[in-house]
């Protein structure tokens, strides 16, 4: 018997598209703070580029010491980084995330994710999350909002008490006046062998019990202002972290809820959840007026009576649209003209019947000044948070309103 060998030849065919997203994740969600240029001029449209993609992969081999050194020392005498073992396997790796519908690059056929996408000048080319990719980093951000609720963490279906709904909890209950008829067939049958038909009575029919939920119509509002990631922390990153992961869980465990985004800073806009990831910091002030009255317009046009606005914000208002559609800004103190018309915003919501919960990621004294009135307003609640701890808050908070809706 002839046995033949082969020359072993390192590589990272072990790891599937899964695997290099959660090494990558970081780069996806970064919001401008880990580049210290970028930290103090922020571009609001600087995005990941497929060189900003195989940068992130090189830094994530390195850190798990994947990579062999004589590739290493390969790359660094080469004059053509591409042409290397390191930079082909880089380029492979890429390719992998793309067949495997984690990315897209523009131009390339949505319909076709074995499309010839890394072809030409790939520092050039900027990268788009899919639908999947960003399902992943919401599952991922769930999982660690979850992980940090400790062991008593509250189930995905928190209630106060079972009626016949939509969610089945597998109770039962004997059939009383007034319950909608869901009849248990099984129970009811043991019923009516062990007493026969003719004997039966309205109290022997047995019903199935579920969980009562109330659809919340939901609006995340993320400040965005240059101050989320200027002074020493990243404060926007864990803000879009809560939203994906709060986007997550209400798709998955409560259908019948809506949520949307919203980014306010010197204006603001709708942010669709597929964009939200990549969404950058800019050098802005902070225009909490419009944000709200975008809200508010994203709200009416949502079904539902139940309704509320997450507000997730590091400073006090600073910045106003005027009638002329001109920006109005003062960043010193709380000026009284952005304080009223931002505080009028508040009442028009009350009327509207939208409390607004917010969640303060810094202690400046006008801040919290502001966010008093404006819960006092709205009946909401506020929170003093860090960015470490903000998504327990976030989702114990939403959780919570689960169980008191119920």
């Amino acid at each position: 018997m002839r046995v033949r060998y082969s020359k072993y030849e390192p590589g990272f065919d072990d790891l599937t598209g899964a695997d290099l997203m959660e090494m990558i994740q970081d780069f996806l969600m970064d919001s401008g703070f880990s580049d210290p240029y970028n930290r103090y001029q922020p571009d609001p449209n600087r995005g990941p580029t497929a060189e900003d993609l195989m940068d992130a992969l090189l830094q994530a081999l390195l850190e798990q010491d994947r990579i062999p050194e004589e590739w290493l020392r390969e790359a660094r005498n080469a004059q053509n980084f591409q042409e290397t073992r390191l930079g082909r396997e880089l380029r492979r790796l890429m390719q992998r995330l793309q067949d495997e519908g984690y990315i897209r690059l523009p131009g390339d056929d949505p319909t076709n994710p074995q499309g010839q996408g890394m072809q030409g000048e790939a520092q050039e080319t900027r990268l788009e999350l899919t639908n999947k990719s960003v399902d992943f980093l919401g599952l991922k951000s769930l999982r660690t909002l979850l992980g940090s609720l400790g062991k008593n963490a509250p189930g995905a279906h928190l209630t106060r008490h079972f009626a016949p709904g939509v969610e089945s909890s597998g109770e039962t209950k004997p059939y009383e006046f007034g319950d909608q008829p869901n009849i248990n067939i099984g129970e009811t049958l043991k019923q009516v062998v062990m007493k026969g038909l003719e004997n039966i009575e309205e109290r022997d029919l047995t019903i199935e019990l579920s969980e009562y939920t109330a659809a919340m119509n939901t609006v995340v509002l993320l400040d965005c202002s240059h101050s989320m990631i200027l002074y020493g922390e990243d404060r926007f990153t864990p803000a879009k972290r809560v939203a994906l992961g709060l986007a997550h869980l209400i798709r998955t465990q409560y259908p019948g809820d809506q949520v949307r985004f919203g980014v306010f800073h010197d204006s603001a806009e709708e942010v669709p959840l597929g964009r939200l990831p990549t969404v950058q910091v800019g050098p802005y002030h902070t225009n909490t007026a419009e944000g709200l009255k975008l809200a508010r317009k994203m709200l009416r046009k949502m079904s539902g009576e139940m309704k509320q606005i997450i507000m997730i914000t590091d400073g006090k208002p600073s910045a106003l649209t005027l009638p002329s559609g001109q920006i109005y800004k003062n960043a010193w103190g709380l000026d009284p003209v952005i304080l009223a018309e931002t505080l009028k915003e508040a009442t028009l919501a009350r009327k509207e019947g939208i409390p607004i919960h917010t969640f303060m990621l810094a202690r400046e004294p006008e801040l919290l000044a502001f966010v008093k009135k404006i819960t006092q307003i709205t009946r909401g609640k506020a929170y003093l948070t860090t960015p470490g701890n903000i998504g327990r808050y976030v989702l114990m908070d939403f959780l919570n309103r689960k169980v008191s809706r119920n």
